[in-house]
């Protein structure tokens, strides 16, 4: 989220989590002055291998409750920052798939995070607009919910149904750039229809 009436919009469906992208090489880094949110929205900051330092005195500047690692963040980095926040701040580790992965290198985290998000393995940091093969969770053997993204999309709907009914701990989904008109900017319209969709299949 970058626009301050685009977020407000968005707010407004009161979605659980909002990203704000704190990455300067990023099209969607955020730096304006935020809004405020209603309540059960989680203001969520998305960092890339920064300084603790830096995102704990961002986390303090926007009152963030979630912080979303998105980088190579190792263990010794978290445990160190959880030292400087609040234990009410919630911790999700990002990890890029690509055709396979080593589920294996979750399991020093598993204690130190709430949540892992599974991404797309690509050029950019996040918001790559494709999709990894989701089969490659059937594979996932721990009990730490996830969120899932990676180039989901409004026909997708199904898909993900499919995914929460086989007993996986998907906690979330997380939408980006195939929501946008352009990086930055969701279509509301777009984000509104996929939410009702949800909401009516029982998923959230």
């Amino acid at each position: 989220m970058k626009y301050v009436d685009n977020i407000r919009l968005i707010a407004d469906m009161k979605p659980d989590y909002m990203g704000f992208i704190f990455y300067k090489k990023s099209m969607r880094n955020f730096e304006g002055i935020m809004p405020e949110l209603p309540k059960p929205v989680k203001k969520t900051g998305v960092f890339v291998n920064e300084g603790y330092t830096m995102v704990v005195s961002t986390v303090k500047k926007h009152l963030l409750e979630v912080i979303q690692l998105h980088g190579d963040e190792p263990v010794k980095y978290i445990q160190e920052l959880k030292n400087h926040l609040s234990s009410k701040v919630e911790i999700i580790k990002v990890f890029g798939i690509k055709d396979d992965f080593d589920f294996e290198v979750l399991k020093p985290y598993e204690n130190e995070v709430d949540y892992f998000l599974f991404d797309t393995k690509g050029k950019e940091r996040g918001g790559n607009g494709v999709k990894f093969d989701w089969n490659v969770l059937k594979n996932y053997p721990f009990s730490t919910p996830f969120f899932l993204s990676g180039g989901i999309e409004p026909g997708d709907v199904e898909e993900i149904i499919k995914i929460k009914a086989s007993g996986l701990p998907v906690y979330a989904v997380d939408i980006n750039s195939r929501f946008e008109t352009k990086p930055g900017l969701k279509n509301i319209k777009e984000v509104r229809k996929f939410k009702n969709k949800l909401i009516a299949s029982g998923v959230c």
